[in-house]
């Protein structure tokens, strides 16, 4: 998803701004879906079915293209087909449509469309915002494609392959300056490695790929982790460890279509399916059958482990589907940001989960939220015996039943 405006900024959007958005690829129409909510307002291009009724009392039909602006009451989206069926009342009239008319808009790839957020831009919709712009999907795998003095630094999703930065160095080719050519592969892997890590984000695990003709990628891989037990940062330790060296006839970005058809990059494609989501989903249902005190689900004892900041700095996480931010009931949506924005002051780290994905559904049948606390908590679920089961939750003993 990209800014219809090449001035435009998130720091530059506030409550009451319509943003301008292109989708791209298909799974930019999944983003745009999970940002258009119920009551937003959304203008794009339509086709509109218009008839004429002539002097003579005849008609005539004929398909109109025209831009509307509706406000939206229901969207419909189809995976399969990455389409995104967004329906509505106009709320602005042209020639061809008055107030309050229904309309449905198909939102297409390459076609723009603005949308204002009837409640503002507040921290959720802004963080959903970012991931739809960001180049740097979560799922992404890093690929550095290089070969003396040269390296693309890519990133490849599902739809495209993004090239981030190129780097460049002189390496001295003549026999007499051995000892300069050595200096100078060292000064590429410095500059490279500098600029890898300033250009993608390492904060999760992810695959990367390492690609070259000869010995260079194999050299820049026993560079990283020589940098990485000399400088004791195991973050750079566990990416080179992980990293995948695999053979290029060179070192431009074409060549990426021999290499991920080799079957060391299968496998590292494959395996990035399995996504941070599901790792913290797994870390839950872990803690919950040890009944530690440190996993909770439902919503009243989420909210109350979240008030007594245990869900904070030192590993606390809430997991919560992204339905509740597309509620038509204003305060459950204010109430979630609010836990979420909660959260993430006291350090913690907020996901949202999304329902058209495995960790999505699994969240689902506990009631769409739960929680891993920084220290345990054994009474959260104390009122929920009286509640009569309208919101589960608990530990593995607790008030709710998860099927795992």
């Amino acid at each position: 998803m990209r800014f219809v405006s090449k001035n435009q900024r998130l720091e530059a959007i506030d409550g009451e701004t319509g943003v301008a958005l292109l989708p791209v690829e298909p799974e930019d129409m999944w983003h745009a879906h999970n940002l258009i909510a119920i009551s937003d307002t959304v203008k794009a291009h339509a086709v509109r079915k218009v008839t004429k009724t002539s002097s003579t009392g005849s008609t005539m039909s004929e398909r109109v293209h025209t831009d509307l602006t509706i406000r939206v009451t229901s969207t419909f989206f189809d995976p399969a087909a990455s389409s995104l069926h967004v329906s509505g009342t106009v709320v602005h009239e042209n020639a061809w449509v008055n107030v309050g008319q229904y309309h449905t808009l198909d939102l297409e790839l390459n076609r723009p469309f603005t949308i204002w957020k009837s409640n503002g831009w507040d921290s959720v919709a802004m963080q959903t915002l970012a991931e739809a712009v960001n180049d740097d999907k979560p799922d992404a795998v890093v690929a550095v494609v290089m070969h003396e003095g040269l390296a693309n630094i890519c990133l490849i999703t599902d739809f495209r392959t993004v090239i981030k930065q190129r780097v460049e160095s002189n390496i001295p080719k003549k026999r007499s300056q051995a000892q300069d050519t050595a200096g100078g592969m060292t000064a590429f892997y410095e500059k490279t490695l500098s600029t890898l890590l300033r250009a993608v984000d390492f904060s999760n695990p992810r695959p990367m790929l390492l690609a070259s003709p000869g010995f260079v990628a194999q050299d820049f891989r026993a560079y990283m982790q020589s940098e990485g037990a000399k400088r004791a940062d195991k973050r750079l330790q566990r990416i080179a460890k992980d990293a995948v060296v695999v053979h290029s006839s060179t070192g431009y970005v074409h060549s990426l279509n021999e290499i991920l058809k080799s079957p060391e990059v299968q496998v590292t494609m494959r395996d990035k399916k399995f996504t941070t989501e599901t790792a913290l989903m797994d870390q839950f249902y872990e803690r919950l059958r040890k009944d530690d005190g440190r996993a909770w689900y439902g919503a009243k004892p989420v909210a109350k482990a979240v008030e007594e900041g245990a869900v904070g700095r030192g590993g606390g996480v809430i997991l919560i589907n992204n339905s509740f931010f597309r509620s038509l009931d204003i305060p459950t949506r204010k109430k979630y940001v609010a836990l979420v924005d909660r959260v993430k002051d006291d350090g913690g780290e907020a996901k949202l989960l999304s329902s058209d994905h495995e960790s999505g559904q699994r969240l689902d049948g506990l009631g769409g939220i739960a929680a891993i606390l920084t220290y345990p908590i054994y009474d959260l679920d104390e009122d929920e015996e009286e509640d009569d089961g309208e919101e589960g939750g608990g530990s593995a003993d607790g008030g709710g039943v998860a099927v795992i």
